[in-house]
């Protein structure tokens, strides 16, 4: 089997077709009785056709080990694909063309898991494979991927260049996009895949050549879905990079370096302290603090999220609870709840037992989710979690509101408490109109659907009074009062509380 605008492999190749080779043979099998027949007889015949039928049969074995065996439906093990890359490479000496590896992995590979379970995800595995297998030719190998996934070995054969490959690699996203019947119903699945040519990869060997296609299908899988990448020198940096940046991360938040700082919230009406955002600053031993934006990114990459996001649930409920001994008034603290953390199906009994063990009401805690991930949720496990967190008594924010597409359906599915008016929509307002129309709206969406409101980066006081005069329930902001650490927030609660008690005189600033 030859794949579109292919010429059939010629010459040596690897591994040999003993299918072929048979049906050669037979044909002059009655030729090389004859000598027997003519020295010894009826019983040379006999026994020099047995001669050569036992020759043929154990050629055929030595030349070629049975195609499609290993694994279900004819996968390959590890050991066994890494073996055959390996052959390859001497192969392709004498054939002087290319050959190959390809990995496929699915774009949705967490949603399908999270929403349909294991055993749906075998049965989808399963029938890829099974496709996977039917578009290779008789040459190929195709091994299943822990967690999902599969590689392909594509044998030496000529014009194997990039163009073919991104060809090939196409076919291969083809057969994984079709539906999988599960029942009366269709899984719809969609694949990026990452190769590397034998030539261009950095080791000559099998386990080289596997791992370069890996770093490209990451690479795919990034930029997807539906992504194709080659393999490129540049790449291997890159994810080596990722990698060192990854154990840094790590060694900080095991030795405590990403630590919690709290920003204030208030009433527009009253000025009184309604709660803190809990933000995460990187404490770097040489470097200093760290704003989140130069290392959330490295976070998401890393799959550190969900690690981050408890400790900010520790320093939030700490935080708390020393504010009640220290006597002061803080109503809540909002935390920010990563996708990784929101699909945890233990997610609410965690923080169950966590409030238990602080001894902490649930309505003192905000779970703060952005808006993107309500508007795209199609996921049943964090519709459950929100719902079951809302139902507790947590309170719901929807952080960021006004830069998404969040209907009204949703925002009523997850039983959003609060929605955070965007920055974006906040800065000039006072003497934008524009901008004044589109937070007028929103306050008045809110106040339709009995929600509460909180404007988000308001920096001057006349930003403060214009939001106050269209109803915004609370404020955070520069204007209000900076990220701190916690050993801050006492001193700045002491200021903020004499501000208010002097009245005007301080004048519209409470921060």
């Amino acid at each position: 089997m030859t794949y579109p605008g292919q010429v059939p492999p010629s010459g040596p190749a690897i591994p040999d077709r003993p299918v072929r080779r048979l049906g050669m043979v037979l044909p002059l099998l009655p030729l090389g009785t004859l000598p027997g027949y003519l020295l010894w007889g009826e019983v040379g015949l006999v026994v020099t056709a047995l001669g050569l039928a036992a020759l043929i049969g154990v050629g055929t074995r030595v030349l070629r080990p049975t195609a499609r065996s290993g694994g279900f439906g004819g996968l390959r093990t590890r050991d066994d694909f890494i073996a055959f890359l390996d052959d390859c490479y001497l192969a392709d000496r004498a054939l002087q063309g290319g050959f190959a590896c390809a990995v496929i992995q699915f774009d949705n590979a967490e949603t399908l898991l999270d929403r349909h379970g294991r055993a749906i995800q075998s049965e989808v595995l399963q029938a890829t494979g099974e496709r996977l297998l039917s578009v290779c030719r008789f040459e190929d190998r195709v091994m299943p991927l822990e967690g999902g996934g599969f590689a392909i070995a594509l044998a030496a054969q000529r014009r194997l260049d990039l163009e073919a490959m991104v060809a090939m690699s196409s076919r291969f996203q083809a057969a994984a996009a079709e539906p999988v019947a599960l029942g009366a119903k269709r899984l719809f699945v969609t694949a990026s895949v990452g190769f590397c040519l034998g030539q261009r990869s950095a080791g000559r060997s099998g386990a080289a050549l596997l791992d370069a296609a890996q770093i490209a299908a990451d690479e795919a899988l990034r930029n997807g879905p539906g992504a194709i990448r080659a393999f490129e020198a540049g790449m291997a940096r890159r994810r080596a990079d990722r990698d060192a940046h990854r154990a840094e991360l790590e060694e900080a938040l095991d030795q405590g370096q990403v630590q919690a700082w709290f920003q204030p919230q208030i009433s527009a009406d009253t000025g009184q302290v309604t709660g803190f955002e809990t933000l995460a600053r990187w404490c770097h031993p040489v470097r200093g603090i760290i704003a989140p934006g130069e290392f959330l990114g490295t976070i998401n990459d890393a799959g550190l999220s969900e690690r981050l996001s408890e400790v900010m649930l520790q320093h939030a409920l700490v935080a708390l609870s020393r504010w009640d001994r220290a006597g002061v008034t803080v109503p809540t603290v909002g935390v920010n709840f990563s996708n990784d953390e929101l699909r945890n199906p233990r997610l609410p009994d965690r923080l169950r037992w966590e409030l238990d063990r602080f001894d902490l009401a649930p309505n003192r805690l905000c779970i703060e989710i952005l808006e993107n991930v309500i508007s795209t949720a199609d996921n049943d496990i964090i519709v459950r979690n929100v719902t079951e967190l809302a139902r507790m008594g947590c309170r719901i924010d929807l952080d960021d509101f006004g830069t998404g597409h969040t209907s009204i359906n949703n925002i009523r599915r997850f039983k959003v408490h609060r929605l955070k008016i965007d920055r974006s929509f906040v800065s000039g307002l006072d003497h934008d109109t524009d901008q004044k129309s589109v937070v007028a709206a929103i306050l008045s969406l809110a106040e339709r659907m009995g929600l509460d409101t909180l404007a988000e980066g308001v920096e001057t006081p006349a930003e403060q009074t214009t939001l106050k005069q269209l109803g915004c329930g609370d404020l955070q902001g520069f204007g209000i009062g900076r990220p701190m650490p916690f050993s801050d927030t006492l001193a700045w609660l002491g200021r903020h509380q004499t501000a208010l008690h002097e009245g005007p005189r301080s004048g519209p600033r409470f921060g």
